[in-house]
C-alpha cells in the first residue's frame, strides 16, 4: 500500500522531530569574537588564525564557536586591540604589544637588534620567558606570544651598505625599532602595518622594516624595487613580538574541560607550529620580490659595520630604560640569549 505524498512528508517530519528530540544536542555553548588588524587575504588570517580557531572549535566538540573579524571590522585602530580584549569588548585579539610603546617592556628584549636567529628558537624561548616574566600581561589570558621571521629593508632606493641607510625615513612598528633606526643614522616613522602602502606611495618613508610575508597583502612589491637581507650568520636585523590574547573573564567562564582545550592550543605547545606558519609565509613573498625587483644581500663586512653602530647602543638604551623601572635589563638580555641558544636546532 502506498502512502499519499502528503502523508509521507508528514510522517518524515514527525520522525525528524522525534529524532532531534531523542539525540543529544551539541549546542554552541560559547561564542567568542576574535579581532585583528590584517585583511582576510593575509597569511596570518588564512594560515594561522583560521586553522587555530578551527582546531579549538573541533576539539571542543562544537561547544566553542570562534567568529573571526579581520581588518579591524569591529572598529577602533590597531593600537586599541589590546585594550579591547582587556575590557571585554572582544574575547580574543591578535596584535603587537609594541603598538603600545613602553607598556609591555620585558618582552621587548626579543626585539632588540641581532637577538633573533630563527623563528622556532625565538618562539620557544619567548614562550618560556613569558611563563617566568609575564607579569606585564596579568590582565590577559596569554594564548601565545611569538615572533615573525624577522625584519629586512624594503626600499625605494637600494641599500647595499651601512652608509646607504643614513638619512632615510624608515617605518617601524615599535619603540625599540625606532631606537634601532636612530642608531643607524636614519629617522624612524612609527605606524601600524596597514599604513605602509600609504606611507610609501606618498613618499612619507623611503623604506620599511617588515618580513617578506606581509609584503604580499600590502602590495609592497609594487611600491619598492629593493629588498635587503643581511649576509653572514644573521639574515634579519631584528624581529617583532606578537600576542594572541584572551579576555580573562571569557576564559574564566569556560568549564574546566574547555579551558583545557584552550590551554592545549596555547603557549609553547603551539610555538613550533606558529614558527612553521610564519616561515612558510616568507616563501611566496620572496618569490614575488625576486620577480618584481632585486633582493640584495648586504656584504658581511657592511653588516659588521651596521652591527657595530646599532647592537650595543640600542641594548644599552633598553637596559637603561629598564633600570629606571627597577628591572635588571642586562639580566633579561642574558636570559633571552641563553633561552634562544637552548632552543636552537
Amino acid at each position: 500500500m502506498k502512502f499519499p505524498k502528503m502523508k509521507i512528508a508528514l510522517a518524515g517530519a514527525v520522525i525528524g522531530v522525534a529524532t532531534a528530540l531523542a539525540a543529544p544536542a551539541v549546542a554552541q555553548e560559547f561564542t567568542l569574537k576574535l579581532h585583528h588588524l590584517l585583511p582576510p587575504v593575509s597569511s596570518a588570517h588564512k594560515n594561522m588564525l583560521v586553522p587555530w580557531a578551527d582546531k579549538v572549535m573541533k576539539e571542543s566538540g562544537g561547544r566553542i564557536k570562534i567568529d573571526i573579524y579581520p581588518a579591524m571590522q569591529l572598529g577602533g585602530k590597531p593600537p586599541q586591540l589590546i585594550d579591547q580584549v582587556r575590557d571585554g569588548i572582544v574575547d580574543i585579539v591578535w596584535t603587537l604589544p609594541g603598538y603600545t610603546p613602553g607598556r609591555f617592556t620585558k618582552t621587548e628584549v626579543f626585539e632588540l637588534p641581532f637577538m633573533h636567529r630563527d623563528t622556532v628558537s625565538s618562539n620557544k624561548a619567548l614562550s618560556e620567558f613569558v611563563e617566568k616574566h609575564g607579569d606585564e600581561y596579568s590582565d590577559y589570558k596569554v594564548v601565545a606570544m611569538f615572533v615573525h621571521a624577522g625584519q629586512l629593508f624594503h626600499s625605494i632606493k637600494p641599500i647595499r651598505t651601512a652608509a646607504d641607510v643614513e638619512g632615510q625615513k624608515i617605518r617601524t612598528p615599535t619603540r625599540t625599532g625606532g631606537w634601532l633606526i636612530e642608531a643607524m643614522g636614519a629617522t624612524p616613522v612609527g605606524a601600524p602595518v596597514p599604513k605602509i602602502p600609504e606611507l610609501l606611495s606618498k613618499g612619507v618613508v623611503d623604506s620599511v622594516l617588515i618580513p617578506f610575508e606581509v609584503t604580499l597583502p600590502l602590495k609592497v612589491n609594487e611600491l619598492v624595487d629593493y629588498h635587503t637581507v643581511l649576509g653572514g650568520d644573521v639574515e634579519r636585523i631584528n624581529t617583532s613580538t606578537f600576542i594572541i590574547a584572551m579576555n580573562k573573564d571569557s576564559y574564566a567562564k569556560l568549564p574546566a574541560d574547555l579551558k583545557k582545550v584552550i590551554d592545549d592550543n596555547s603557549g609553547i605547545a603551539i610555538s613550533e607550529w606558529l614558527a612553521s606558519v610564519w616561515d612558510a609565509a616568507e616563501v611566496p613573498g620572496i618569490a614575488k620580490a625576486k620577480e618584481s625587483g632585486e633582493i640584495i644581500t648586504m656584504a658581511p663586512a657592511e653588516v659588521a659595520k651596521l652591527r657595530a653602530k646599532v647592537e650595543q647602543p640600542v641594548i644599552d638604551r633598553w637596559v637603561g630604560e629598564m633600570k629606571a623601572k627597577g628591572v635588571d635589563g642586562a639580566a633579561l638580555v642574558a636570559e633571552a640569549r641563553a633561552l634562544i641558544a637552548k632552543h636552537r636546532k
